[in-house]
């Protein structure tokens, strides 16, 4: 009879127990409930092997708790790099405009395939955005493309902190 009563006690615990960290982890989606947005991007398709690659971002967060720009690359024959954390600013924690850029300097005449970017904005309750992606194409001779407008600042984000390799197949 004691065994059963101790049993019961016991799942009760549980059973509040649960209910508890249930409403603990609601309490905790609504404080940072809502996710960073990158409204509008932009990057140039095709660059020039040695230049440095601007990709511009506006993102906002209603939270106002945006804390890394998150970036990934794929290269075909070397797969994905390591992912970049990019610090975002204090004062562009709710809104940013501005540019984040990789550096392919000591890159010009290596054979470099195609790579594809992509781009998240993390917050400090772990929430990211939908991601967005950027093809881009070594190409001696090319210009890289301005953004349209006056849609982005010219404002340094920081870097994409990814080193190339060149492909060296035969």
């Amino acid at each position: 009879m004691e065994w059963k009563l101790f049993t019961g006690v016991i799942v009760s615990f549980m059973l509040v127990g649960l209910a508890s960290f249930d409403s603990f982890a609601k309490s905790g989606e609504k404080q940072g409930k809502a996710k960073p947005i990158i409204r509008q991007s932009f990057a140039s398709k095709s660059l020039w092997p040695g230049e440095t690659w601007k990709v511009y971002l506006n993102a906002s967060d209603e939270d106002g708790n945006m804390k890394h720009i998150v970036c990934t690359i794929e290269q075909p024959g070397m797969g994905t790099y390591p992912v970049s954390f990019t610090r975002i600013k204090e004062e562009n924690r709710r809104e940013l405009s501005g540019y984040i850029y990789l550096n392919t300097i000591g890159m010009h005449g290596l054979n470099l395939p195609p790579i594809t970017l992509t781009v998240q904005i993390q917050d400090r309750t772990g929430n990211f955005s939908d991601p967005v992606s950027f093809p881009l194409r070594f190409q001696e001779g090319v210009r890289q493309e301005d953004p349209p407008g006056d849609t982005y600042k010219e404002m340094d984000l920081g870097p994409i902190m990814i080193t190339l390799q060149s492909f060296r197949g035969e």
